[in-house]
């Protein structure tokens, strides 16, 4: 679980840093710090998104009866 918040983290920030190194080079825009930002905040949300459903405990009862209607 350790080495899937690791990689749920910093997977979306090396994607940006390589999309923002490659615009640079390509086009001469400057928007890797940008992205590295974007890179962050993406793996922020990922690896909370991830925690969250590993350490939460799933509701019980109705809700979840309702989940398996559908």
């Amino acid at each position: 679980m350790v080495t899937q918040l690791g990689i749920s983290m910093l997977a979306p920030l090396v994607l940006c840093v390589c999309v923002g190194m490659w615009l640079d080079e390509r086009f001469g825009w400057s928007t890797t710090a940008v992205l590295v930002i974007l890179g962050i905040m993406a793996g922020a949300r990922n690896t909370w998104i991830l925690a969250k459903q590993v350490g939460l405990p799933q509701p019980k009862g109705r809700d979840q009866d309702e989940e398996k209607d559908q």
